[in-house]
């Protein structure tokens, strides 16, 4: 893989752990003596290519010094375009073996960039489109979840007149995003649905659940190239014993990201335990097809485990899990770069559109008769 491109950043609120998790990635291709083409989305859409070698803070204040605009041109043959004056130019799109993906929430953890991509014909590492649309819809994956058998508590999506028919208190989370932001405690349904016209991460749509005070948060990384493989078990750990949840500042602000949050690593679980977080790991990443690096998250309450969620581009692309086995990052880079181009995240066919329905058609306007 000897000219890999890192994109980060994105419209989405977790715009800012993205460029930590771009910055990360790129340094460490680059010290594994890759050409490294980094690419920084805006927070209004623009894409550009920066220094491989910033740091976070070029990035605080928008777009750094020294950007060079480029266009995603999404027809076969396109890719990643230099832009002159805000219009596309003559020159050939830029030569990229293939893209990390490290855009957390919003349109580069939905779908929506993995589809672009995919009609530009660039590998990329990562969820599908599909998989990753899965992924950010808590609503739908939870409904996998549970058609699948999977422990899992109840949830359902909230809407100004819904009826909750479990009791509270409960959480309330953006229906599309992260595990983190947005996420509201509340006492009773009226509460919850209050919260959908204050709190903006609401808006695009909102799911409710049981909240239960007394679980703890368990984590597990699924790899999926060269083979299906797992992390140790983590159990990050809350900033403060008043903590509702596990939250932005306790995943986020700290030096490195996810990988300097304060965790229990490995975690000190029952065997049966252990067990059943890997089993259900193995489970869940043949239902969501996982690809590249991605993180599930449980609940565990006394002896009760229950699958949460799936983050499919998860923070620092969940490098700090790796401890058994152990797994540097390059390493993980390097096969993910390798799943890209060896396992295609799409193939598009036209099998079966031989034209016969058109002959046989007749004229259009005979069908809007």
């Amino acid at each position: 893989m000897s000219q890999p491109a890192v994109i980060f950043g994105g419209p989405s609120p977790e715009h800012d752990v993205s460029i930590l998790t771009g910055l990360q990635a790129a340094r460490s291709l680059s010290q594994a003596g890759m050409t490294v083409q980094a690419i920084y989305w805006s927070k209004s859409g623009g894409f550009f290519g920066v220094d491989a070698t910033a740091e976070a803070q070029a990035f605080a204040e928008g777009t750094p010094k020294g950007a060079r605009g480029l266009r995603l041109v999404a027809v076969p043959g396109g890719g990643f375009v230099p832009a002159k004056g805000g219009l596309v130019s003559r020159d050939r799109p830029l030569e990229l073996s293939a893209v990390v993906n490290c855009c957390h929430g919003g349109p580069g953890e939905d779908g929506t960039l993995q589809g672009a991509l995919d009609l530009a014909g660039l590998a990329y590492t990562g969820p599908t489109a599909a998989g990753a649309a899965l992924g950010m819809d808590k609503l739908a994956f939870g409904a996998v979840a549970v058609g699948a058998g999977l422990p899992s508590l109840p949830r359902l999506a909230l809407t100004p007149d819904a009826e909750v028919p479990f009791g509270g208190p409960y959480i309330v989370k953006p229906r599309f995003g992260g595990s983190s932001i947005g996420v509201d405690v509340v006492e009773d349904a009226a509460t919850a649905r209050a919260r959908l016209a204050a709190n903006v991460h609401l808006r695009a749509g909102a799911v409710i659940e049981p909240y239960r005070p007394d679980s703890v948060d368990l984590e597990i990384a699924i790899r999926s190239w060269p083979s299906l493989e797992l992390s140790a078990i983590d159990k990050p750990l809350r900033s403060s014993a008043a903590s509702d949840i596990l939250g932005y500042a306790d995943k986020y602000v700290g030096g490195e990201g996810m990988a300097s949050a304060p965790r229990e690593l490995p975690a000190r679980l029952p065997g049966e335990i252990e067990k059943q977080v890997r089993d259900l790991a193995v489970v869940v990443a043949g239902l969501t097809g996982v690809r590249g690096v991605a993180r599930l998250d449980f609940l565990l309450e006394g002896d009760r485990l229950y699958v949460n969620e799936i983050n499919t581009i998860p923070g620092s692309l969940a490098r700090h899990l790796w401890v058994d086995p152990k797994i540097p990052f390059a390493t993980l880079l390097r096969d993910m770069l390798a799943e890209a181009v060896e396992r295609p995240s799409t193939h598009y066919t036209t099998a079966g559109a031989d034209g016969s329905a058109l002959r046989a058609a007749g004229s259009i306007g005979g069908k809007l008769a």
